[in-house]
This record gives structure tokens, sequence and C-alpha cells, in this order.
């Protein structure tokens, strides 16, 4: 099938790519002019493991033209950002890209798909989407073209995979024709469960997954809290008892009832934000979303002060991005540890493979971090860091350990969210 996609941010490229390695001709369309360059060049403009070779191994037009795009393909993905504003999704680039679309399909003789892959809250895509198509095309939805809504459920750090074997497909279409055209899409997938419903279902899927994956952390981050004030309670022995359950015991979500300093990246913060917005505005108080942001926006602070008084006092952050497996910064909680240890007064250094952060010294080296530290502050467990408690052997200084990534017996004064402080 010929596919375009607009935007080729993470999900756009990635979801591009892996269209591409199943044989579809795929066309990416962007207003940045380095990301279309980039394109096709076949280099990737963030990082995510394995993207770089997918891409030198396909074939990816990258282009301004967005007419052209949907002239020349059967399917158009729109796949552009849905930023939170603090009150409601920002759903400008939707609308812009939608209005194009529409004025490219009143040029094109011939059936025509448009799927929405943004996060969108439930009835954008028949609400907004449709309606503006249909406007600028001067056509009907459901006869001169099909519309759609296709959730996407990738983690950065293992997108490639989540692609390439996705534990479900969902289509969200208008009409029996439109679910046609997009179950053809993923006939490569065909081994794959598939669920077909009705676009506003398909997006209300999306929030529900991302809600409960997000409900999980908090709710173990609030009895590792709990654990804390108990003295002979660490919350790591409590998670055993509860990973064996046979409810949940060797499935994937368990990695999700693990305690930490708190969810960040592109996705949970902001959909939780959007869907507890989206529920007051339906007239539905959506507590539990609420809660979960709550517990996950205090993690930061706890992890910090753990430390102690930190004034003066040298302290190296390990891990800038969100998570292992990705160079993404937002809503990362290491930005909030590092701007709470600044206001106590203390001089920090941060150190990430990958990831950066704005008006932050780094150091360039995991051993320079850590030379002259008066203490350590672990944020994002990358498999580097497992080499710590060797590199301080010895050394009396507070470590805080915001993954429980290391065992306690591994150093002189150990501390961490969940258990009793020493």
């Amino acid at each position: 099938m010929r596919v375009s996609i607009v935007g080729t941010g993470y999900v756009g490229l990635v979801t591009g790519a892996c269209l591409a390695e199943a044989g579809h001709d795929v066309i990416c369309v962007d207003t940045n002019l380095e990301r279309v360059t980039m394109v096709n060049e076949a280099k990737p403009p963030f990082h995510e493991p394995g993207l770089p070779e997918l891409l030198a191994s396909v074939s990816l037009i990258g282009t301004l033209d967005l007419e052209m795009a949907v002239r020349e393909s059967d399917l158009t993905m729109i796949a552009v950002g849905t930023p939170f504003d603090g009150t409601q999704i920002d759903l400008s680039y939707v609308e812009s890209v939608s209005a194009q679309i529409g004025m490219a399909l009143k040029e094109k003789d011939g059936y025509h798909v448009v799927v929405v892959k943004s996060t969108v809250v439930p009835g954008t895509t028949e609400k907004l989407v449709l309606p503006l198509l249909e406007k600028h095309s001067g056509k009907r939805a459901g006869a001169g073209f099909g519309v759609g809504m296709n959730p996407e459920f990738l983690s950065e750090g293992s997108a490639l995979r989540d692609a390439r074997r996705p534990d479900r497909i969902v289509l969200g279409g208008i009409d029996p024709r439109t679910l046609g055209a997009m179950a053809a899409l993923y006939e490569p997938w065909h081994e794959t469960p598939v669920l077909m419903v009705s676009p506003a279902a398909a997006e209300m899927i999306k929030y529900a997954s991302n809600a409960l994956q997000a409900m999980l952390i908090s709710f173990a981050n609030e009895m590792a809290n709990l654990a804390a004030t108990v003295e002979g309670v660490d919350i790591v022995e409590v998670e055993r008892g509860l990973h064996l359950s046979e409810l949940i015991r060797d499935a994937p979500v368990v990695s999700f009832l693990k305690s930490g300093c708190g969810f960040g990246g592109s996705c949970f913060p902001k959909d939780l934000a959007a869907l507890a917005a989206f529920g007051a505005a339906q007239g539905v108080p959506m507590d539990i979303a609420s809660a979960v942001l709550s517990v996950n926006r205090s993690q930061p602070a706890r992890l910090v002060s753990l430390l102690g008084d930190v004034l003066g006092k040298r302290v190296a952050v390990l891990g800038i991005s969100f998570k292992p497996g990705t160079d993404d910064i937002r809503e990362s909680p290491a930005i909030d540890i590092i701007s709470l240890l600044l206001e106590r007064g203390a001089e920090v250094v941060a150190y990430d493979p990958i990831a950066v952060a704005p008006d932050v010294p780094h150091a360039s080296t995991l051993d320079d971090s850590l030379d002259g530290a008066d203490a350590v502050v672990l944020v994002t467990a990358w498999p580097e860091f497992a080499a710590v408690p060797e590199k301080l052997a010895g050394r009396s200084i507070p470590v805080a350990d915001g993954r429980r990534l290391w065992s306690p017996e591994a150093f002189v004064d150990y501390r961490a969210l969940g258990r009793t402080l020493p």
C-alpha cells in the first residue's frame, strides 16, 4: 500500500520505518526542512535503539510537500504533536494538517483514507478532523474519503520491538470500507489480535491504556512511601510478594508495579492531565487520574529529602532522560530533582550516557561525575550505572537510589525510597 505520514516525530518516523520494512511504500511529511533532510539521509533526529539501522535498510521518502504526499498515496496518517497546555490538549497541529489534507483531497481523484495516529481525546476524529476534511475537500466522508483512528502503543527505548511485534492493533473507522483499508495496511501483522471499533472508542482505548500503566506506577510509589515509615519493611520485598501473585506473575504489566522517583516522558504526564481535564469537561471528576498525577509529582521531592542538608555540597545526579534507552527529557523526574537540589544550595553535576539537560553542568563520563561528589542521586537506571557500587567502594557519602538499582549492602551510606533511613 502507498502510505503518507504527516509528522516525523517519534511516532511518525518509527511507524513509517516499520511500515516500510513490512513492504509498504512510505512518504514522510514534515514542515521542518532539517528533519526532512535527515529522513532522506536515513538519520533519525532522536535516539531510539535500532532505528538508525532500520532507516538505512528501508526506502523512505521525506518531503515538505504534503499535497504531493497525499496525491501519491492511498492512505494518510496524521502523527503530529498534541501538547497539553495546562487546561486541554492543543489540537492546532491536528487542525492545520487536517485542513491541508482536505485541500489536497479536493484535487485528488479516487478514494483516500485519512487515519489519525496522534493521541487525541475521544470524539476528536469524528467531531474535528472529519468536518475539516469535508470542509476543505468539498467531499463527503464515507463517499469521497474514509476517516479512521489508529492509536499507537509504542514505548520509547523499545519502540521497534513494539511496532514489529505489537500485542494488539486497534482500528477505529467510520465505516466498513475505512476499516477494510486499515486492515489491509496491517495485513503483514496477520498474527496480531485486531480490534475494530468506532474512532471514539479507539481514542478512549489509548487513554485508558496509558492511564492504567501510570496508575500502577503511582500505586507502587504510594505503597513505597508507606513502607518507608515502617521499620523492617522494604518495598522491594513487598513488590516481590506482589509479583508472585498468579494474577500478574510473568505478565509484562509487572514492570509497572515497581516503585521509583516517578514517571515522565511525552505520554503519561500529558495524557493523564488531558484525561483528567477531558473528564472534568464532561462533568465526570477523574479522581483516580488526578491522584496518580499527585503521587507522581511528589516523588522527586521525596528522593531529594533523603539526602538531608545539601547546602554547599557537590551532588552527582545520575540520569537525565526519563527512562533508559532514550534521550527524551520531557517531564523527566531529573529536571525537578535538579531544580530542588539547586534551590537547596547544592552544586549539581549531571551525567547521562545520551541525554543532556539545559543549563546544568554535565560530566563527560561516569567517573568524572563521581569524582569529588559529596552525595549521589540515581534517577535513571541506565545499565552503565550498575558499576557505581564498585566505583564508590569505601566512600562514606550518602547515595540516594531512586530506581532501586543497587543492593543496600553495596554502600556505606545507602538511602532509597520505600525503606526507612539508616
